[in-house]
Formats: structure tokens, sequence, C-alpha cells
């Protein structure tokens, strides 16, 4: 089996270098780029797996490069962004560009990997999602009831294709509100229950299969 190939962007030559040795000691396949040029000519060049993005970067940023991705490269390709601690703008600006996911610099070499391998595994998940009357093609954002197309806003797609993927299994609030939203300490999980119950309402008589259990989330059953 080929080795996953990610695409390490960071100017830093002590932090690159952990993390590059520390990343192909996982298994991985890296391609370092310490500038924003350089990493713009890899992207097209390498077709990584993954993208890790240090925010500070000089002359280019890596906001400049997030938007470059995923206008002129993908929307699906998966990137993390390494923040500076307690940068929650930086934070919020990543995640609402584009980002799948942050670490807070400084962090622990097993959080980041843990992080890695969680994105990779999602982009492995069936794209064509079915439970009961549910038909959910996740690449076209298509979702039908007993055949007959339901038109969800991006937010309610991204939650319920989560439950789908998840079907069988309760999902904490703070849970979703990470995955679907991109956040988790400085988010409300109050907006979860906001959005499955637009969700329960879209679904008509089929809303019931999304299940409260209290004092924990939600769940497809």
């Amino acid at each position: 089996m080929s080795k996953r190939k990610l695409l390490l962007i960071e100017d830093d030559p002590h932090i690159s270098r952990f993390l590059k040795l520390e990343l192909e000691h996982s298994g991985y396949e890296i391609i370092l780029a310490v500038t924003g040029d350089q990493a713009m000519d890899l992207l097209e060049a390498e077709e990584p797996d993954l993208i890790i993005l240090d925010v500070m970067l000089p002359v280019i940023d890596g906001f400049s490069i997030l938007r470059f991705i995923r206008e002129e490269v993908s929307e699906e390709l998966p990137v993390i962004m390494l923040t500076a601690r307690g940068e929650v703008n930086d934070r919020v600006k990543g995640l609402k560009g584009g980002a799948d996911d942050y670490v807070v610099k400084p962090f622990h070499i097993e959080e980041l990997l843990a992080r890695i391998e969680a994105l990779l595994r999602r982009q492995k998940k069936p794209r064509k999602l079915n439970y009961n009357a549910l038909e959910m093609d996740v690449d076209k954002r298509e979702l039908l009831i007993s055949g007959k197309s339901v038109d969800l806003s991006k937010t309610e797609f991204d939650l319920l294709r989560v439950l789908l993927e998840n079907k069988g299994i309760v999902m904490s609030k703070n849970k979703l509100l990470e995955i679907v939203w991109g956040v988790e300490d400085w988010g409300n999980p109050n907006v979860v229950e906001v959005y499955v119950n637009y969700l329960r309402k879209k679904l008509g008589k089929h809303g019931n299969l999304i299940h409260t259990v209290r004092g924990v989330g939600y769940v497809i059953k």
C-alpha cells in the first residue's frame, strides 16, 4: 500500500524538521514547503492527500494559501491549520475560510497524528449513505426521501451526513459542534439543538429517526 502524502507548509526550521521526522516515522510521505509560493507550486505537482498549514508565514500568509486551495485546487482536500495559542480569531477565520481542523501551538505530536488520522479516515467513508427511506449522495449534496428530493441548507446537510455516517452511535452536542461547525471550546452547544429541530421538520414523518439521548446528544436509529 502506498504511503499517504502530506504537504507540510511551515517556515520555522525547528518545527518543520521535528514534524517531518515524526510524521515520516508514523508512515507518511512528507512534502515540505517553507513559503507560500513554494506551497502553491507543490500543490499542483504533488497532489497531497492532506495539508498541514501554518497561519504565520512570510509574504503569503496561511489564510491566503487556504483561500487559494479552496478556490483553485479543491474544496474537499483536508487542511489542518497550525495556530498560535489563544488566537481564537485565527481559528475562527481559518474554519470559516474552509479549514477542516486546527491545532494550537505548542501541541503534542499525538494530538496532530490523531487529527490527521481522523480526517483521512473520513475521506474513506462511503459517498452514498442510506438509512430507512433516506438516501444521501454526499458528492452531489443531495438528499432523497422515498425517492423525492428534499432541500437542505449546508449546515442541515452536514449535520445529517455526520449522523448517518455514525448511525447507531450517540453523538454528543460538543462532538457534533466540532465536526459540523468546526468549533469546540468556544462554541455554543445549543445551536446543535436548534439545527436538529430544523432537520426534523425537513424530514417530516421521518424526523423521528433522529433520537434525543437526554444529557448526551443525538443518534439516528
